[in-house]
């Protein structure tokens, strides 16, 4: 079993996790802890807003009593905060609490800081820092500002209960209140999008130690919540999982150093710098550099303010991600940015009068650290290299949302989820950030409209192709972990979003909202809106039944044969007039199973000869079309030929996008420097192809939770290996092959305990299959339809032979 570098590294980090076990009884935060915040008030006006606002520091000092047994603490805010005890850390977590409609839902940590608490004298302290509770009055797109278009936003703000138990039985809690006290640090300036800005010289050494003489501090004002329940986080936390060193440092122009961290990611830095109090130094970074080798941030520029006047008033004319360093009375130092996340592969540094070593540069990759057990690979470097850039694209917009894009926006969009959650699912294991995402979703929800993204930022023109992430979240939560908890607690509200649908499209036909997002061609919305109509009346005939809810299921069932008649009337039985993508229209079809089983030929033939007249023989479709096209390609006529598009590195492709130096998946098949981002996953579902076809590892939906599964492994010419494992919720299963000779595979393929597989090899001409178990020297013959390559396989670990 193989694991890549990332993998391991996110292992390693869960299980070096200090987060308490499940046997620790559960305690509550609200119950006698207070919200406090520092008493400056905010700004009176936009422009205001960039000025420096200092982040406060909270401090309590408290004195432990005696031996201690046991040591909690509980812990949150509207905006980030960062926690320590007598000046250590607490956690690796960074970016807490995890993005929340703060109005209706807030998470919590709770830690075990047992070991950061000493007998006597302690100190508690708090950062807190502005994250999406109080942004920028940035308008983006000259007219997108979170200020208005959140919920939910104000002064950040905090709650927190230390709960310590003695070894004599007696406890004590600390708890946030007024006898906190709080000054200003010197992180002056602090957004989760433009970056930070720190000035080393007003720097407070020790303040979050016992023993500081803290008398010139204001005493914490207590003030309100934020509206939201208190609930304790079910999820991975934000972590920074990886350092990358750079590859190369150099000047493109005098004063001036350009770092290329030699991959595209997700996170901060740290960086030793030099220099004399007062001196500034200035970082800029983006994805690409131009032509001369000077920094190109446009790519990742904040809500494309490229010019004055597009952001609102005091807003920066380019709204680029980067950093400032002020420095101060210790002349060396090392600069870690808080509360902002970036994306970017090159830094630019200005005001730094020496080349830094590239030892003291390190990028910070920094995301929601899922669980990443389950390994592609094979004998293509090519695919391999695209795998990696899924990989890294996958965990860069997974920073407590899945994202579009991590920096120009950061939002949660429906749409990106829809096409890439099998796909997020197949590369780690989603079931608790997934199920955070559809609580986003409930909050997010309008009665009488459909949105685009959760948490909700005033965006809501996509539709039901956007939306529906809703329902279709939890679907996949239900085929691939078999989580029926989620139906049966939304089942009612999921009654009520189909409801709306039905309200907001009263003939079943789509006719509003976007469609095959970023496709070369046009597509109507009415064929891939309606079409996730009808997808989602599927599910919700599946929940029906989960819920034994036989009139419902009645229902849903009509709706589904209804809508795919509609689809089936408009799109394949008559000509489809006027310009249309013809690769779209067809694997749209197939996939959902519109187009009758005897004419599925002829739409296979059209399929085929879409693909073929599209620019090199290549897909051209958008964020759902590339999705079917993998899937009806391979299903109705050769993973072949989808392994020869996939393998090349001819435009438009994912090939293309290595060939010309990716190392993260583009926003758009065509190359961008300017416009588009470079960090984007929508057309990453190649990765799904991989599991489900080069591996073979496909779910069926009437045995969810892999209790039954395919395993039907393709081996395409000119591919000689492929090594694939998922991790089922009965554990891991196991798809490898390769060639041993010509026309001789030999297959590895595991089956967890609890579940069976129908496997499906391809036998052709005189070829034989021999299967034995492994470490088993026998041969097994009394399996059914084994020479036929269709049959089925118990629990085990087996080799199979298929050789002439």
């Amino acid at each position: 079993m193989k694991y890549t570098y990332l993998s391991l590294f996110c292992l390693f980090l869960m299980a070096c996790s200090n987060e308490p076990q499940q046997e620790v009884p559960e305690l509550s935060l609200g119950d006698k802890a207070q919200w406090i915040q520092d008493k400056r008030p905010l700004p009176s006006s936009d422009s205001l807003f960039y000025l420096d606002h200092p982040a406060p520091l909270f401090r309590k000092p408290f004195s432990a009593k005696g031996e201690i047994e046991q040591a909690r603490l509980l812990i949150t805010a509207a905006g980030y905060y960062k926690a320590s005890i007598n000046g250590a850390a607490i956690e690796h977590n960074v970016l807490d609490p995890a993005w929340t409609d703060f109005s209706k839902r807030i998470y919590y940590a709770d830690y075990d800081v047992t070991k950061l608490i000493q007998e006597g004298e302690n100190c508690l302290g708090v950062a807190l820092g502005n994250g999406f509770y109080n942004p920028l009055p940035l308008r983006k797109w000259g007219r997108r500002n979170l200020r208005t278009d959140l919920t939910k936003v104000g002064k950040p703000r905090f709650i927190a209960k230390l709960v310590v138990q003695y070894t004599n039985g007696q406890s004590e809690e600390i708890v946030s209140d007024q006898s906190w006290s709080y000054a200003y640090g010197p992180l002056v300036k602090n957004s989760v999008y433009l970056g930070v800005t720190y000035d080393a010289r007003k720097m407070i050494k020790d303040w979050d130690r016992p023993g500081f003489e803290a008398q010139s501090w204001e005493p914490a004002q207590v003030t309100e919540g934020p509206g939201g329940k208190l609930q304790k986080a079910f999820f991975p936390p934000v972590q920074i999982t990886q350092e990358i060193s750079p590859v190369e440092i150099y000047s493109p122009q005098a004063g001036t150093w350009l770092v290329d961290m030699g991959v595209n990611f997700t996170g901060t830095f740290k960086i030793k710098l030099s220099g004399n109090s007062g001196d500034t130094i200035a970082f800029r970074v983006g994805e690409r550099i131009y032509e001369d080798g000077s920094l190109n941030p446009m790519t990742a520029v904040i809500g494309q303010i490229k010019r004055p006047g597009v952001g609102g008033p005091g807003a920066p004319d380019v709204a680029s991600q980067g950093a400032t360093y002020i420095v101060g009375e210790q002349q060396s130092a090392w600069f870690q940015p808080d509360f902002t996340y970036l994306t970017y592969r090159y830094m630019e540094i200005v005001g730094l009068a020496q080349k830094p070593a590239l030892s003291d540069i390190k990028g910070l990759f920094l995301h929601t650290n899922v669980a990443a057990p389950n390994h592609f690979s094979s004998s293509s470097e090519l695919l391999n290299s695209i795998q990696e850039a899924t990989e890294r694209t996958f965990l860069a917009n997974l920073v407590s949302v899945q994202s579009d894009c991590p920096a120009r926006e950061k939002f949660g969009y429906g749409g990106d989820i829809n096409a890439t959650s099998e796909s997020f699912i197949y590369n780690f294991d989603m079931q608790d950030f997934y199920r955070k995402t559809i609580y986003d979703w409930v909050d997010a929800m309008r009665d009488s409209t459909f949105i685009d993204t959760a948490p909700f930022v005033g965006i809501q023109y996509c539709g039901i192709s956007w939306e529906s992430a809703f329902l279709t979240t939890q679907y996949y939560l239900y085929l691939y972990y078999k989580d029926t908890e989620i139906i049966e607690e939304l089942y009612e509200l999921d009654k009520q979003w189909m409801a709306k649908a039905a309200r907001l499209h009263p003939d079943g036909l789509v006719e509003q909202g976007l469609s095959d997002h970023e496709s070369l061609a046009p597509v109507p919305v009415e064929l891939t809106g309606t079409s996730h109509y009808l997808q989602c009346a599927r599910i919700m005939t599946t929940f029906a039944q989960v819920m034994g809810d036989e009139e419902a299921e009645k229902q849903y069932t009509q709706l589904a044969k209804d809508l795919k008649q509609i689809v089936r009337a408009r799109f394949w039985d008559e000509p489809v007039a006027g310009p249309i993508n013809r690769q779209t229209l067809f694997a749209t079809l197939l996939y959902h199973d519109i187009v009758p089983a005897d004419e599925i030929p002829a739409a296979k033939d059209s399929l085929r000869l879409a693909i073929g007249n599209g620019p090199a023989g290549h897909f051209n479709t958008g964020i759902f079309g590339t999705k079917y096209a993998l899937e009806a390609l391979s299903s109705t006529s050769s993973p072949d030929e989808v392994f020869h598009i996939v393998n090349s590195t001819e435009y438009p492709g994912w090939g293309h996008m290595i060939n010309r130096g990716a190392t993260t998946i583009w926003e758009t098949w065509k190359e961008s420097d300017n416009i588009y981002s470079n960090c984007h996953p929508m057309f990453a579902t190649v990765t799904e192809w991989y599991y489900r076809w080069l591996g073979g590892i496909r779910p069926i939906p009437e045995k969810p939770g892999f209790e039954e599964f395919v395993l039907a492994p393709s081996t395409p010419t000119g591919l000689t290996y492929v090594n694939c494992v998922y991790q089922s919720p009965l554990g891991p299963i196991v798809s490898n092959w390769k060639q041993t000779a010509e026309n001789t595979y030999q297959y590895e393929l595991s089956i967890p305990p609890g579940s069976s597989a129908r496997v499906s090899l391809p036998v052709v001409n005189s070829q034989k299959l021999v299967v034995k178990q492994k470490g088993e020297n026998a041969e097994l013959t009394d399996i059914a339809g084994l020479q036929s390559g269709q049959f089925e396989l118990n629990t085990g670990e087996y080799l199979i032979t298929r050789t002439e």
